[in-house]
Parts: structure tokens; C-alpha cells; sequence
């Protein structure tokens, strides 16, 4: 018997993403979820805890919204205080030179020519993607969607935070330009 939160996930991960050949099932602690936190951080900010895989968007004080995410692999991971400068819906996508240097196979396409992979389902960054500058310069981090549901949880990302799509979309449409992103 298939239980009713794992039809919604992969009911709506197949809707996100056509074509999706492997169903997933996500932990319930990863749906999104109101949550205690502490006073410190101010409504509207964002924080996110990397080892434990989880973001939040703080609604009042004391309070936050929080939504599971995959992040970065060992090594890979940004850390500090940066805000949203861009924010893009099916935004465009190219490795950065150092992921290219890393993984030569998986972005053979991306070696010694400037191609941008277009926007769309089979694009690694989802279905939005928020673009976090530190002292008005991109750091080539960003929180975006995912064409892999099941990292959610797990620390295999070439440093981003990652989300379910229909997260990435809720996220998108709360935060504006501006926002303050605290990684910790």
C-alpha cells in the first residue's frame, strides 16, 4: 500500500520534472515544516545549517519555515553571510571551470567552449535559482532547484543547496532581492 506523502512527492517531482524514471520518497523531516529557532536571526533572513540539511526562512521571531536541502560534498561547501542578488526562473546553467577540472568526463560538453546548458526540466539548476553575492561579487553559490530529488538530505553537491523544485518555488516566491543568507 503506497502511503499518501509519498505519492504527493513523487506525484509532484514527476510533474516538476518529465520523465522522471525513479521515484523517490522523501523523509517527512525534509518537508517543509514550521519550526522554533532561535531569536537572533530577523524575519526574512535566510539560514542555513549544511550538516544537517536543512534551511530556514525566518517568519517572526522565534519562528521559521523550514525546508530540507542537499548541500555541498566535503570540501565543497560555502560557509558565511552573503544576500540574493539575482534571482532566475529555469535559469541557464555552465559548470564552474574548477567543477569542469574535477569531473572531466561529466562535463565533457562544457570543455574549451562557452556553452550554457538552457533552462528547463533537465537543467541541474531546477526550476529557480536564488544568487548569492558576498560585497557585490557572485560567489557562484546558489540555492536552486534539482533534477536529482533524492540529494535532498545528503552532501553531494559541487557546493550549492539544492531543493526539491516545488520547495525552490514556495522559497522563490518569499524572499526578495536583498535577502540576507547566513550558512553556518
Amino acid at each position: 500500500m503506497i502511503h499518501r506523502r509519498k505519492l504527493l512527492a513523487t506525484g509532484l517531482a514527476a510533474a516538476a520534472l518529465p520523465g522522471l524514471a525513479n521515484a523517490f520518497e522523501l523523509e517527512p523531516k525534509f518537508t517543509p515544516q514550521p519550526v522554533r529557532i532561535s531569536s537572533e536571526y530577523q524575519p526574512g533572513q535566510l539560514l542555513i545549517l549544511p550538516r544537517a540539511h536543512f534551511l530556514y526562512f525566518i517568519t517572526e521571531p522565534g519562528k521559521a519555515l523550514r525546508y530540507g536541502v542537499g548541500v555541498g560534498k566535503a570540501g565543497l561547501e560555502f560557509t558565511g553571510t552573503a544576500t540574493i542578488a539575482v534571482k532566475k526562473e529555469w535559469p541557464t546553467w555552465r559548470p564552474t571551470n574548477e567543477m569542469i577540472e574535477r569531473e572531466p568526463q561529466t562535463y565533457a560538453k562544457f570543455k574549451d567552449n562557452d556553452y550554457v546548458q538552457p533552462g528547463g526540466p533537465g537543467n541541474p539548476l531546477g526550476s529557480r535559482a536564488l544568487y548569492l553575492f558576498q560585497n557585490g561579487r557572485d560567489t557562484f553559490f546558489r540555492i536552486h532547484g534539482t533534477t536529482a530529488p533524492n540529494s535532498i538530505g545528503r552532501s553531494v553537491s559541487n557546493g550549492c543547496i539544492r531543493m526539491l523544485n516545488q520547495h525552490v518555488q514556495d522559497l522563490y516566491q518569499r524572499v526578495p532581492i536583498g535577502t540576507v543568507v547566513t550558512v553556518l
